[in-house]
């Protein structure tokens, strides 16, 4: 069973991605892996979108939400390497994924909520050169 928290930040993310469809997997202790799909990206990337993946802690919000996971076709228009923070060849539940890392170092249980955390991780995406 989700925790109260958990839960609660899952029902943040479904309100702030109405147009993306969000699957949830409870993890067995409380917590959950959780993708969205689909969320737009940035005319930097060869793809208009993809799926973002994470993990919510039975810790929320005492722990940060990290690494993220998004498709494994992520390619720059412009051909550079996706770059520091960036590591293809991973899997997320079961899926071929590039893992973000992207570490909140000074988490503030109060204000970092999940989804503030992926809409920075998105942000980041988007500001890459």
């Amino acid at each position: 069973m989700l925790k109260a928290a958990v839960q609660s930040a899952i029902d943040q993310i479904r309100h702030a991605f109405p147009d993306a469809i969000v699957t949830v997997e409870e993890d067995g202790d409380g917590g959950a892996y959780v993708i969205v799909d689909p969320v737009s990206l940035s005319p930097t990337y060869e793809t208009t979108a993809t799926w973002i993946g994470f993990r919510i802690t039975f810790q929320y919000p005492h722990a940060d939400v990290y690494p993220h996971f998004v498709r494994p076709d992520l390619r720059r228009v412009n051909g550079q390497p996706l770059g520091d923070g960036m590591s293809t060849g991973q899997t997320f539940l079961g899926r071929q994924a590039i893992q973000i890392s992207r570490r909140s170092n000074h988490l503030n249980p109060a204000t970092d909520t999940a989804l503030l955390k992926l809409q920075k991780v998105l942000a980041w995406l988007d500001s890459r050169p």
